[in-house]
């Protein structure tokens, strides 16, 4: 897929450095991201593409920055860490899932957010961090 028009409406995004082939699935049990050494019983994804950015631009590790359509397999909620008082109503369409992702598509062509914003939310994150604010799972 070359570009985010050519998506559904309803089409699903995970943002991620992890290189996985179309038709592989995410899984939970996996090292959680952002500073969190906890095993993930959740896999996250979004309905927004501008969420799964950010989840590219802010996962830990080497590898290159990836965003994938996916389908949900199972039931699937709000997640909970970004539907909080903060953001009623769920505006980024944030869920999380204890069922496979399958990889439908990858997004090739995305537009990064500025480096200064992407040091400013790491930096954020790290704080929380150190506090021992962790994602809720």
């Amino acid at each position: 897929m070359n570009d985010h028009t050519e998506f559904s409406a309803g089409s699903f995004f995970h943002g991620t450095k992890a290189d996985v082939s179309i038709g592989e699935y995410l899984t939970t049990g996996h090292k959680k991201n952002y500073h969190d050494t906890r095993k993930s019983a959740y896999v996250y994804f979004s309905g927004t593409l501008d969420a799964a950015i950010w989840g590219a631009e802010l996962a830990e590790g080497d590898g290159l920055e990836k965003i994938y359509v996916v389908e949900p397999t199972g039931e699937f909620e709000d997640d909970p860490n970004l539907t909080d008082k903060k953001f009623p109503g769920n505006p980024t369409k944030s869920y999380r899932t204890k069922h496979p992702l399958k990889i439908v598509a990858e997004v090739k062509n995305w537009k990064h957010h500025s480096p200064e914003l992407v040091s400013n939310m790491m930096d954020h994150l790290k704080k929380l961090s150190e506090k021992g604010i962790v994602a809720i799972d």
